[in-house]
């Protein structure tokens, strides 16, 4: 059988590979220390696992619901981006999909046809490209430097912009970098977007997530003519501790909503109810819990950067937000006697059992990327281990 050629051109996940890889050994036997995927270690809080248990008792949870989500949800969407973004919006302007993921999928079938171009900061979160593919459009990757904290600027942009430029990214707080947009760089870039008429998909999913007295603005708020070019992607997975319930969502114009809520309803029908029935309460609830996830990931940031800094030819700046270091580990491999990242993050693995990604498939192949979503003694064992296989290495080559 022949495969097609959309997916031919598709690269596998580097994060979820290497978290396979990682839970094979371990499901071997082996004290694997898994820092591989953006997932909160967390249990989701009570509150909304008593809210889905409910849901599932009284018989909501056993039907299809609207394509577009059910109405409760959509309007705690817009309820929540009221308090949160001082924005107002209907629920026609909102659908819940599949997890964040999925909006953005949806969001790349609706808007773009073949050609359109989509500029990408780089470094990036390993879907943005592949899904633009899909969509057949096609990836503009544009290089953000490390002493720029990994940020686009303007002029790059203009650089990248070309007639069939359709849209950029902008992810802020960033995965893999953590790093966070000020609001004079937003409005450069939101009002280089408006003068161009060149949409910016707002890829928000960490705003909750900012640490150490910096502060998340979403670039929807800057200007009324911003926000009309902008649409919104978030989801409940990273600040409820929600990854495995799928819930994520897209606010946008109304046309742009439906044409994704017909794409919906003629592939995944509907996101998952009794999912949406716990997400209703996770935005309308108590976020006491939100906080303390997030006081927790700033103490697990604050203890662990240094100890990650101090290791030899580690080159990282301090995250924002998030919860992802994203050291440049060029000097490393010179001293280790390594050609290339993935060779060295194969051999950790292996060795000191320690899993990793590969900054390849976030487009910078001389970077690391290390989840702190983890508690704070596997983090710190990680180190360790890390640390030794560096200098076991270092003395190797010598």
């Amino acid at each position: 059988m022949k495969i097609s050629k959309r997916a031919q051109q598709l690269s596998p996940s580097v994060t979820l590979a290497a978290s396979s890889k990682a839970k094979k050994l371990k499901s071997e036997g082996k004290d694997v220390l898994n820092l591989t995927v953006g997932e909160p270690d967390f249990a989701t809080p009570k509150n909304i696992q008593e809210a889905a248990i409910q849901a599932i008792t009284d018989g909501r949870a056993s039907y299809y619901t609207p394509s577009a989500g059910i109405p409760q949800l959509r309007e705690a969407v817009v309820e929540m981006i009221r308090k949160v973004y001082g924005l107002d919006y209907e629920a026609k302007n909102v659908i819940i999909t599949d997890g964040a993921k999925y909006s953005l999928y949806l969001l790349f079938q609706a808007m773009l046809d073949v050609g359109d171009e989509v500029i990408i900061p780089v470094p990036y979160w390993v879907s943005y490209g592949e899904q633009v593919k899909l969509a057949e459009g096609t990836p503009v990757f544009v290089s953000c430097k490390q002493e720029n904290e990994f940020k686009v600027t303007v002029e790059q942009l203009e650089a990248a912009r070309t007639k069939q430029t359709k849209a950029m990214i902008l992810n802020s707080p960033s995965n893999p970098t953590g790093m966070i947009y000020t609001e004079a760089e937003l409005t450069a870039i939101g009002n280089w977007a408006v003068e161009h008429d060149i949409m910016i998909i707002s890829d928000d999913i960490y705003g909750q997530l900012v640490y150490n007295g910096n502060t998340f603005t979403p670039i929807a708020t800057i200007s009324e003519e911003i926000r009309k070019q902008t649409i919104i992607i978030n989801g409940v997975s990273k600040s409820y501790a929600m990854t495995g319930w799928r819930i994520g969502y897209t606010i946008a114009n109304e046309e742009l909503i439906g044409a994704m809520n017909n794409i919906a309803s003629h592939s995944t029908s509907n996101p998952t109810a009794v999912s949406q029935y716990a997400a209703v309460e996770a935005l309308n609830g108590s976020q006491e819990t939100v906080e303390e996830m997030r006081q927790a990931f700033e103490a697990r940031l604050n203890t662990i950067y240094p100890k990650a800094a101090a290791l030899p030819g580690f080159k990282l700046m301090k995250p924002q937000g998030a919860f992802y270091l994203f050291p440049n580990i060029r000097e490393t491999l010179t001293l280790c006697g390594y050609d290339n990242v993935t060779d060295w993050v194969d051999d950790l693995l292996d060795e000191a059992y320690v899993a990793l990604v590969t900054g390849e498939g976030f487009g910078s192949a001389d970077h690391i990327r290390i989840s702190y979503a983890s508690d704070l003694a596997v983090l710190e064992q990680a180190i360790e281990r890390i640390a030794a296989f560096i200098d076991k290495k270092i003395q190797a080559n010598n």
